[in-house]
């Protein structure tokens, strides 16, 4: 590659990841509706015309923030894969917990749980979540039963009602007046459902 075109891409990956880390620091503090695309820009230090190119409208920049928050989540929870029989499932467990706890920080509970369904829609957010917990539910679910943790069943779909419920309990902690009742009433509630698997 010549030398000009390895700059350029360079100085396009930077300008992409200024805009993606402007915007979610926004998005985070007022949410999507309430940021302007001026407020962006600025903040990144870069043109309205440099947004443009990358992102042709606020919602594939929104996408983009989405799956950067998502990504940094999963990179910060505990690998399931490692370990004797049946750890997959405590990781999985502990990592639950986590994610509800994380449903209270403002990145999360702006980002990935208040606007994420309003800006993207419903059942694309459903694909995007299900996207990046299904596979990694699913596996430590695989785990328990084979350390006979769970009782013998199906693993797809306790994995897929694993992944509702922890949905729906984040959703609640998300958007409710006392974040931190919610986060403990949910925390006993899931554990309480888990235990009663085995």
């Amino acid at each position: 590659m010549p030398r000009s075109q390895g700059v350029r891409t360079s100085q396009a990956t930077a300008t992409r990841t200024a805009l993606i880390a402007a915007a979610r620091q926004l998005f985070a503090a007022a949410g999507f509706h309430a940021t302007g695309t001026h407020e962006i820009v600025t903040l990144a230090g870069v043109s309205r015309g440099a947004l443009q190119h990358h992102f042709p409208r606020k919602e594939d920049l929104f996408l983009a923030v989405f799956h950067a928050v998502e990504q940094d989540m999963l990179g910060a929870s505990t690998p399931i894969a490692q370990g004797k029989p049946g750890d997959g499932w405590l990781r999985l467990r502990a990592n639950l917990q986590a994610f509800l706890r994380a449903a209270a920080t403002p990145e999360v509970q702006r980002i990935i749980l208040i606007d994420g369904p309003a800006v993207l829609g419903w059942m694309e957010w459903r694909r995007l979540e299900a996207h990046y917990g299904l596979g990694v539910i699913t596996a430590a679910v695989e785990d328990g039963l084979r350390a006979g943790l769970i009782r013998q069943q199906p693993a797809e779909p306790l994995a897929h009602l694993i992944l509702s419920m922890i949905d729906e309990a984040a959703l609640m902690v998300a958007n409710a007046q006392n974040p931190v009742s919610a986060i403990s009433q949910a925390q006993v509630a899931l554990e309480t459902l888990l235990s009663s698997l085995t």
